[in-house]
């Protein structure tokens, strides 16, 4: 950080020189510059294939130093400025066009992988107008931008009019077109600036009215139409010269009910073209339907409306509703006006299509999430007695060495399965910021151990070598143990995939100043140079035989990349091309602090003296009887209930200190059946453990609101089960 400010100072002397020496940037007078900001070449593809569609001219910059120059030569309709860039970052580079004259209001959008509220304020306390979250939405990042090149279109065209209009006219024309494009931009910059601070199009609806009046109408109706073209609420505002705390008053209505106002809007509504209505006498008395009653009322104004017209909002081909605004006799509404008016509605539309395509993402993410939930419940619930059947064919101790390798084939095929359904609801938690960690400080090197140990069984199967090199000293990181476990499972699995039988691996953990590295190295089939760059991109495969031994999905190392960086840390990939192997290397923080060890002695878990009554409820019947099976074999006394109702009669009956309930379940579901048991005398104090297939955070802050004390995903690990039974005996 001590070389930042002569950074940014070799920056403005090397601009200012640029300024007498360098030229524009060749652009053909239909397309609008767009500037791209990042210091990696791959990201800088990226955005460029993204917003390619978008028709305009895409100009890409690697430094804040770079950036300031092309700005300086150029306008720009919009900047996309990364955050995090090495000498200059996002941050001082903003601060330093916000320091320019020349490009000072050019909007800022700032791309980042980190979105805290700390960091946002930073950013809009610099002018920026918005923060996207890595990874991006190609669909939200080019409906953003396009609303800025409409913006930046629509700002140039006004500018050329004001200034045809300054010269074609006499001095005090030209003075007060001046003063009038003044007012104008102000208006439409403070449209903008509503519409960019909220996709609510209610929110929107009431800053947008209370625009219009008093400034460009005296009453102001804006509607809203759905899909269908059924009339939603809509939003009155009317100037109020007798109210006391505001200039204007507000109502929701639902139905216009003058039938000459009316008449207007629905041609407006059905034509898309504006209408203009006079009334002869004045209207100072309306009668409207507000919004929840099914009564009429009456809206008394303190003026007579003149005359009207209706704007249609239309935007993308398609009428989204009408902008109703009315006129007292002394406001005149000349073409100056009303192209004022026309553009505050173009905006308006803009802004509420801006709206409904965020809430439709937003319903789509939210369906998204149900069926992620739903596919992760049905893929478990069979995974569930597959696991439990080869518990229990390994609690048999079978003779046959045919029966072993086959129930060593079944444990680890559903092992992997389980680790690919958690991998892709993973992904998913991820993207939306929902991962939370539980960070505590560990020995990166006992972690890499027990990572390993658990794929040497996978490893084993394909006759591959995995050798294990941990530091000479312990290397202390502070991480969640689990997530860091996932991110070496997940780099030996994918180096397993790409290794032939009989290959190598190695995993290796050393100190590298302040930071330490991990790297799992292979000699298997390497990585072509060209698809380096996008190894971590989610869905990315290489290339795959015809058998798909590799098989995957092409999210586990996206996964990887997504868990490492939010735990401060970065993951590279090396291969030196097809056939000569590949590295990754993750390089994370060191812990500052070394935590004092602890000397108590670990008890021991899987104790065998220990005995319940369990009661397990299940409507799934293979799962509910080979976990009843596994759990006998293992000395406890159980019994079964596949519905709600019939667990709460056998709850009674056989007092279970610990009971075992599936959610999904047909009468009622676990929650409810959680809350009543725990009513009931003979259960109130058993341990309930929710098994299920949902595992989403609310599926886990739900249980634990209905009382339960463990939340286990299906298929639930044997040591898991015997941990929580341990438990209960403590």
């Amino acid at each position: 950080m001590n070389n930042v400010a002569p950074t940014a100072g070799r920056a403005v002397r090397d601009i200012a020189a640029n300024e007498r020496d360098g030229g524009p940037i060749p652009n053909d007078n239909r397309k609008v510059n767009i500037l791209v900001v990042d210091d990696q070449p791959d990201k800088l593809l990226v955005y460029e294939t993204v917003l390619a569609d978008l028709g305009e001219n895409i100009v890409a910059a690697r430094s804040g130093e770079e950036a300031l120059k092309h700005m300086l030569r150029s306008e720009f309709a919009v900047v996309l400025l990364d955050v995090n860039m090495p000498l200059m970052d996002g941050f001082e580079t903003a601060a330093l066009i916000r320091g320019r004259k020349q490009v000072a209001h050019t909007p800022i959008i700032f791309i980042t992988a980190f979105g805290d509220d700390m960091r946002s304020a930073h950013g809009y306390s610099l002018g920026a107008v918005d923060f996207i979250l890595t990874p991006i939405v190609p669909d939200v990042l080019r409906t953003k931008v396009k609303v800025f090149v409409q913006l930046f279109r629509m700002t140039e065209q006004i500018k050329r009019q004001a200034e045809d209009r300054i010269r074609l006219t006499r001095e005090q024309a030209a003075r007060a077109a001046a003063e009038d494009s003044i007012r104008r931009s102000s208006l439409l910059g403070e449209v903008s600036h509503t519409l960019s601070s909220s996709l609510d199009s209610d929110s929107s609806g009431h800053g947008l009215t209370q625009l219009a009046v008093p400034y460009l109408a005296d009453f102001c109706v804006l509607t809203i139409i759905d899909d269908s073209g059924q009339v939603l609420d809509s939003e009155l505002a009317w100037t109020s010269a007798t109210h006391e705390s505001s200039a204007s008053q507000s109502a929701l209505i639902s139905q216009l009910l003058d039938d000459e106002l009316r008449e207007a809007m629905t041609g407006a509504l059905q034509k898309g073209r504006v209408e203009r209505v006079r009334f002869s006498g004045g209207l100072s008395t309306l009668r409207v339907t507000k919004a929840g009653q099914a009564t009429d009322s009456l809206v008394e104004l303190d003026f007579s409306i003149d005359h009207a017209a209706v704007f249609p909002l239309l935007a993308r081909g398609r009428t989204l509703g009408a902008l109703l605004l009315g006129f007292g006799a002394a406001r005149p509404f000349g073409s100056s006006q009303e192209s004022l008016a026309s553009e505050f509605a173009e905006r308006v539309a803009i802004g509420l299509d801006n709206a409904l395509l965020y809430s439709r993402i937003r319903e789509a993410d939210r369906r998204k999430d149900e069926f992620l939930a739903m596919l992760g419940h049905e893929l478990r619930n069979p995974l569930a007695p597959i696991r439990n059947a080869v518990e229990i064919m390994r609690l048999s101790k079978s003779v046959s060495p045919v029966h072993d390798e086959v129930r060593e084939v079944i444990g680890r095929e559903v092992h992997h399965l389980s680790r690919l359904v958690d991998d892709l609801l993973d992904v998913s938690r991820i993207t939306r910021g929902k991962i939370k960690l539980g960070l505590v400080a560990l020995d990166l090197n006992v972690l890499m151990s027990t990572a390993s140990e658990s794929m040497r069984p996978l490893l084993d199967s394909r006759q591959q070598v995995l050798e294990v090199s941990p530091a000479q000293e312990p290397i202390w990181v502070q991480g969640d143990p689990v997530r860091l476990t996932q991110v070496v499972v997940n780099l030996v699995d994918n180096a397993a995939k790409f290794t032939p039988d009989g290959g190598r691996i190695s995993l290796v953990a050393k100190r590298s100043g302040d930071e330490c590295e991990l790297m799992v190295a292979d000699n298997g089939i390497g990585i072509a140079c060209e698809s380096l760059p996008d190894i971590f991109t989610l869905f990315t495969q290489g290339e795959r035989s015809l058998d798909r031994r590799q098989g995957g999905l092409g999210i586990g190392l996206a996964l990887v990349k997504n868990l490492v960086e939010l735990h401060g840390g970065s993951i590279r990939a090396f291969s030196k091309g097809v056939g000569s192997g590949s590295e990754f290397i993750i390089r994370l923080p060191l812990l500052n602090v070394v935590p004092v060890a602890n000397d108590s002695t670990p008890s021991d878990e899987h104790r065998s003296d220990v005995r319940h009554r369990i009661l397990v409820v299940d409507d799934h019947v293979g799962s509910a009887t080979t976990l009843a099976t596994l759990l006998r074999m293992l000395g406890h006394d159980v019994e079964i209930a596949h519905n709600g109702h019939d667990a709460l009669d056998q709850a009674l009956r056989f007092c279970p200190r610990v009971a075992i309930l599936d959610i999904g379940l047909p009468d009622m579901n676990g929650y409810e059946l959680a809350a009543r048991l725990l009513q009931l005398p003979e259960t109130k104090n058993s341990t309930l453990v929710a098994l299920t297939g949902y595992g989403q955070d609310e599926d886990r802050r739900r249980s634990a609101e209905a009382g339960f004390h463990h939340h286990v995903i299906k298929p639930v690990e044997r040591e898991r089960l015997l941990a929580i039974l341990q438990s209960v005996a403590a």
